[in-house]
C-alpha cells in the first residue's frame, strides 16, 4: 500500500471512526483501525461490535492495499503531523507502516488486516431515504430524554416506529417523554425498533451538512445503518418492548400558557443556580395574572426568584419540577414562543413548540413539602 492524502481530511476521518474503536477491546484487533486504499479512495473502518463506522476520503493511490493499525497511536501521530500532506506506505515484509509529512517520519507496527472484522453494508428488511435536516430534528428533539441508567436497557434508546407514511421517534426515562413524528409522501413499510442513544448522538454529531443531504436508512430485526456522502454507520438494536407511551400523554388540560422561549429558558437557568445543589434540583412555577413566577429555595445556599410575562388561559396553578427537565427541552425548541399545557399540580404537563403539532414533551411534576 502506498498513498498520499490531505492531512486535514485524514485527521478528520480518524476522529470520526475512532468513536467506534473499542475502549476495552475483547481482542487486540478491535483496538485497531482498518485502512483500505483503492481507486482514488482511502477507506477507514472501526468497530466495537456495538457500532461500526466507515469513512472514505480522496487519496492519491500509488499502490492499492489494506492494513490494520493501532487506532490510538495512528490518530495521535496524524493529528500532530506538521505538513498539509501525508504519505503512507506499508512495508509488507516487516509489517511496518511508514508515515511521512514534511520533515516528520514515523513507523508504526501494523496488525493483520485479515483478522479485522470488517464492517459490512446492511442488507435489511426495510430501506428508506430521509433528508439529514429532518433526521437531525427527529433525533435532537428526542434523544435527550433517554435514560442513562443501563439497568433498564429499553429506556437507554429511542423508539423508532414506522407505520407506512409516518415515522415516530420517542424517548423516555419514565419521568419525562419526548415524541416527534414526520410524515412521508411514499409508503416506507412497517417496523418498530429501539436504537441506542449513543448511536443517535454520534450520528447527530456527524450530520453537519449545510445543504439538505439524503441519508439512506436500512433496518433489519437486530441492526440499523445510516449512509450519506462518504460516511456509513451501522449499530446493533436494543432488544425488548418499548412501552406504550401514548397512555401517559394526558387527554386534556385545564390551563394553557404561551411563553417567550428565550425569556423562559433564561429565567429557569438562572433560578436553578440555587436549586442545582439540591438532590432533586426543584424549581416552583406559579402561573397567575398573566405572569409566571419561578422560585427556588435551598436552606444551605439561599433563594432565587424571577417573574416573566405569560399568556394564560384557564385556572391559576402552582407546580414544581426538576429544573434540568425543563432546561433540556427548551434547548431543543426552535420557535420564538412555546406552549405549556397543565392539568393539576401533580399531573404531567405538555411542552410544545408554538405552531408545531409534530412534537410533544411530557414531564412529570415533583411533590413539594409546601
Amino acid at each position: 500500500m502506498k498513498i498520499q492524502c490531505l492531512k486535514s481530511e485524514l485527521a478528520s476521518a480518524l476522529q470520526i471512526v475512532s468513536k467506534a474503536v473499542a475502549v476495552k477491546p475483547q481482542t487486540p484487533i478491535l483496538s485497531g483501525i482498518y485502512l483500505k486504499a483503492s481507486e482514488g479512495l482511502l477507506e477507514l473502518q472501526a468497530t466495537n461490535y456495538e457500532i461500526g463506522i466507515i469513512v472514505r476520503i480522496v487519496a492519491d493511490v500509488e499502490e492499492a492495499g489494506e492494513i490494520a493499525i493501532s487506532g490510538r497511536y495512528f490518530g495521535e501521530v496524524v493529528r500532530r503531523l506538521p505538513g498539509d500532506n501525508v504519505k503512507i506506505s506499508l512495508n509488507r515484509e516487516e509489517s511496518i507502516l511508514h508515515i511521512q509529512s514534511d520533515q516528520s517520519n514515523f513507523t508504526l507496527v501494523s496488525m493483520n488486516p485479515a483478522e479485522f472484522p470488517t464492517v459490512k453494508e446492511l442488507d435489511g428488511d426495510l430501506k428508506f431515504t430521509i433528508k439529514d435536516n429532518v433526521l437531525r430534528s427527529l433525533i435532537k428533539k428526542t434523544v435527550f430524554a433517554c435514560a442513562t441508567d443501563e439497568g433498564r436497557p429499553v429506556f437507554t434508546g429511542c423508539s423508532i416506529d414506522i407505520q407506512e407514511t409516518k415515522l415516530t421517534m420517542a424517548a423516555t426515562n419514565t419521568h419525562r417523554l419526548a415524541v416527534k413524528y414526520e410524515m412521508f409522501e411514499q409508503r416506507i413499510g412497517k417496523i418498530k425498533i429501539i436504537v441506542p442513544s449513543r448511536t443517535l448522538s454520534e450520528l447527530l454529531h456527524n450530520m453537519t451538512s449545510e445543504l439538505p443531504t439524503d441519508v439512506t436508512v436500512t433496518c433489519s430485526y437486530n441492526r440499523i445503518s445510516f449512509q450519506f456522502d462518504h460516511f456509513f454507520m451501522t449499530s446493533r438494536l436494543i432488544e425488548g418492548q418499548f412501552p406504550d407511551y401514548n397512555r401517559v400523554i394526558p387527554a386534556s388540560f385545564d390551563t394553557h400558557v404561551r411563553l417567550d422561549t428565550a425569556a423562559f429558558s433564561g429565567a429557569v437557568d438562572r433560578v436553578s443556580l440555587i436549586s442545582r445543589a439540591g438532590e432533586y434540583n426543584v424549581i416552583k412555577l406559579e402561573f397567575a395574572n398573566n405572569l409566571l413566577h419561578i422560585t427556588s429555595n435551598n436552606p444551605d445556599i439561599g433563594k432565587a426568584e424571577e417573574t416573566i410575562v405569560a399568556e394564560i388561559e384557564g385556572p391559576d396553578i402552582t407546580i414544581a419540577f426538576n429544573a434540568q427537565y425543563i432546561i433540556d427541552v427548551l434547548k431543543t425548541i426552535e420557535t420564538k414562543s412555546c406552549r405549556i399545557d397543565l392539568g393539576q399540580p401533580l399531573t404531567p404537563i405538555a411542552v410544545r413548540e408554538a405552531e408545531d403539532e409534530s412534537f410533544i414533551y411530557i414531564v412529570t411534576p415533583v411533590r413539594t413539602q409546601h
